[in-house]
């Protein structure tokens, strides 16, 4: 996982490159910045960077070159911020943690949440503690989420193992595990199921956030019982209109 030294550590660096006092490790010239926040294309603009971080961003970052600062000449290219894929599986498509930074690196993603909860349906835990290690290792930011619900419909499948509550909090204390993956099972939580609530228990006292999944139309007392058990998010719909 990619990290970046705290602003205390670097800031007043950044301050130094952005006043012409040192250097800049990397300046990008000849660039269209996409400003996101504004909407707008800013044709032109020069980009200085410093311990990985932005120092400068305008229209002539020449005052933070320096003998050792590497340049590069953007050509007209679109310099965009790196897209997040807030939630997905990556065993889904076969493939692991290395295998599909690789395919997506090339199309700007810097950064996935992921859920490994297809292989905790067939490894349990060492699975997805197989799935996180090697997320760890990846150059971009791959964050793991831990599986809430394996099996996903207790009942109706049969799988290779099954993740508890004990495993729940075992996995909060790995460091690359960022909270509870979607709460699947809404109808438990609902119901005030003691091994959901524990889920969701353990993760809280870790400090960390829970994944939703509240995949019903019914906007009444279910959907205010649900977001009354700890999710943080959701990312289902619940109307045609949202789709």
């Amino acid at each position: 996982m990619h990290s970046l030294e705290s602003w205390a550590k670097s800031g007043a660096r950044l301050v130094a490159v952005a006043a012409g006092r040192e250097p800049a490790d990397l300046v990008i010239r000849r660039g269209n910045v996409v400003n996101v926040q504004s909407r707008e294309v800013l044709g032109g603009w020069e980009v200085a960077v410093a311990d990985g971080r932005f120092a400068y961003l305008g229209r002539d970052a020449s005052h933070t070159v320096g003998d050792d600062t590497r340049i590069v000449d953007a050509g007209g290219r679109y310099l965009i911020p790196g897209l997040c894929d807030g939630h997905m599986h990556i065993e889904s498509g076969m493939l692991t943690p290395a295998e599909f930074a690789a395919a997506v690196i090339p199309h700007g993603t810097t950064t996935m949440f992921h859920d490994p909860h297809e292989i905790a349906n067939v490894l349990g835990l060492r699975g997805v503690r197989l799935m996180h290690d090697e997320a760890l290792l990846q150059p971009i930011n791959v964050f793991t989420q831990m599986p809430s619900c394996a099996p996903s419909a207790p009942g109706l499948e049969t799988t290779g193992h099954e993740i508890t509550a004990d495993d729940v909090a075992e996995a909060m204390r790995w460091p690359g595990i960022v909270g509870l993956g979607e709460m699947m099972n809404f109808p438990g939580v609902i119901a005030g199921d003691p091994k959901m609530l524990a889920e969701i228990a353990a993760t809280q006292a870790a400090g960390k956030t829970v994944g939703g999944h509240y995949a019903s139309p019914d906007l009444g007392m279910p959907f205010h019982a649900y977001a009354a058990g700890g999710a943080a998010d959701d990312h289902e719909g619940t109307a045609e209109t949202d789709a």
